[in-house]
C-alpha cells in the first residue's frame, strides 16, 4: 500500500499499518496499551481508522525527535480538549524548546569530548612515536 492509497482509505488493520511504517504489530499494541491509539473492534479484530493513522505519525515522529511517550500523550490528548488548537501549539513550542536545549548542550558536551579525545590521542601518538624513535635509536 503506498502512502497517497493509505490516505485514501478510511480503515486499517493492525498489519496495514505495520507494514505501512515498518513496525511491529507489537509496537502497535504497545502505544494502545499505552493509550496513544484506540481502534474500533470488530468482533476480537482491531479496526483503525483514519484518525487513528495520524496519530500514529505523530507518535512516530514524537518518538524519532526524542519525545517521551508522555509529552506525546500529552500533545495527543489536547487534540480533542481544544478545538482551536491553541493549547496543542503551546505545549509544542515548549516541548520543541526544551528539547532543542537539551540537544544543544548534548552538541557542546559532545563538541568538548571530541576535543579532548582528539588532544588524547595526539598526545598518545606523539608518545609512540618518541618510543620507536627511542627503540630505533637503542638498535
Amino acid at each position: 500500500m503506498n502512502k497517497h492509497d493509505a490516505e485514501k482509505r478510511d480503515l486499517f488493520a493492525i498489519a496495514d499499518l505495520a507494514k505501512e511504517f515498518d513496525i511491529s504489530t507489537r509496537a502497535i499494541r504497545f502505544y494502545e496499551s499505552k493509550g496513544l491509539l484506540k481502534p474500533d473492534r470488530l468482533g476480537s479484530t482491531r479496526v483503525f481508522r483514519r484518525r487513528d493513522r495520524a496519530r500514529l505519525i505523530l507518535i512516530l515522529r514524537g518518538k524519532r525527535l526524542g519525545f517521551t511517550l508522555r509529552d506525546i500523550s500529552e500533545y495527543l490528548s489536547l487534540y480533542d480538549a481544544d478545538r482551536t488548537r491553541t493549547a496543542q501549539v503551546k505545549l509544542l513550542v515548549e516541548k520543541v524548546d526544551e528539547r532543542l536545549a537539551l540537544l544543544r548542550a548534548q552538541l557542546t558536551d559532545l563538541e568538548t569530548t571530541i576535543e579532548e579525545l582528539t588532544e588524547i590521542r595526539q598526545l598518545a601518538d606523539e608518545r609512540l612515536r618518541q618510543e620507536a624513535a627511542e627503540g630505533e635509536a637503542k638498535s
